[in-house]
């Protein structure tokens, strides 16, 4: 039996998280010793779950009373994990339902290759959130990208998603090495959380997804893209929606914080240039972003809304 821990954060979102784990029940756990645990983060509102167990599938729900962002809810579920025995690590937005054979797809490509230390399925939009919702035919909706592997535009340095808003042709079917891998949905060894360490609780939330990446890479393991392994994703439900001022102060914050650990000296002067134009033209979510990164008040930062 492989012993597998799924960490899920809750956020005063318990309809996704219950539609989750429900979607996780239904998986094919053959060979896998499987524990869903449930971070609740901070929540205002009652999450209504309790530790339960069926078979081989373990509900275990941690409360935490303050809200630790993504890199702090996951790392007390990876922390958790570990000191049970888990061989793997599987980090899963609450806003995600999942294929029946995901979870054996990833676990089948890691296991086929020491150096593969996360790995990263398809990601679809889930039908209706679409970035584009009129772009598509009825019988496409369900096959439309929002993650194909992740790579980095070093220059900008901006993460982009392979694939995304394209109708799925079998433009990316085969499996292979990828830059990043999506915290939406990322399958990690213990091996390397041990090498590498744990999320950089100073993103709270955003980046810290490719900063594990970057530190896995340089500790000599490979991030892969498994297309057979199928996620799909209400984009955004977890945040706030696309474009939300929490998403203005940290992406803006944490890219900054990024770019200046792994990017280019000449990267980094054009990230100082930007940053000083944002201070007069960004929006005023932005403009803290800026001035928080520079006077390194990371973590959960000012955000307060």
């Amino acid at each position: 039996m492989v012993n597998v821990y799924i960490s899920i954060l809750n956020f005063n979102g318990k309809r996704n998280t219950y539609e989750c784990i429900e979607s996780l029940k239904k998986i094919n756990t053959q060979s896998i010793s499987l524990t869903i645990l449930v971070i609740d983060n901070g929540s205002k509102e009652e999450l209504g779950l309790k530790d339960s167990e069926q078979g081989n599938l373990k509900i275990k729900i941690i409360r935490s009373e303050r809200n630790l962002g993504f890199s702090g809810g996951h790392n007390v579920g990876i922390k958790y994990a570990l000191e049970k025995g888990a061989e793997f690590v599987l980090i899963l937005n609450n806003d995600t339902y999942v294929d029946k054979n995901f979870l054996k797809e990833l676990i089948s490509a890691a296991e086929k290759d020491v150096k593969k230390g996360i790995l990263s399925p398809k990601i679809y939009f889930a039908p209706g959130f679409e970035f584009h919702k009129d772009r598509y035919r009825k019988d496409e909706l369900g096959k439309v990208f929002w993650y194909a592997g992740g790579i980095m535009d070093w220059k900008n340095v901006i993460g982009h998603h392979r694939g995304v808003d394209e109708v799925d042709v079998g433009q990316f079917g085969k499996k292979e090495e990828i830059e990043y891998a999506s915290g939406c949905c990322m399958l990690v060894k213990k091996e390397v959380f041990e090498r590498v360490g744990f999320f950089d609780e100073k993103y709270f939330l955003y980046y810290e997804d490719g900063d594990l990446s970057m530190r896995a890479r340089k500790g000599g393991f490979k991030i892969m893209y498994v297309p057979t392994s199928v996620v799909y994703h209400k984009n955004a439900g977890s945040a706030g929606g696309s474009g939300s001022i929490l998403q203005d102060y940290y992406i803006t914050r944490n890219r900054l914080f990024f770019g200046f650990k792994y990017a280019s000296l000449r990267a980094k002067i054009a990230l100082v240039k930007e940053s000083i134009k944002t201070l007069f033209l960004g929006r005023p979510w932005q403009k803290k972003g800026v001035f928080d990164f520079f006077t390194s008040n990371l973590g959960k930062g000012s955000f307060r809304v």
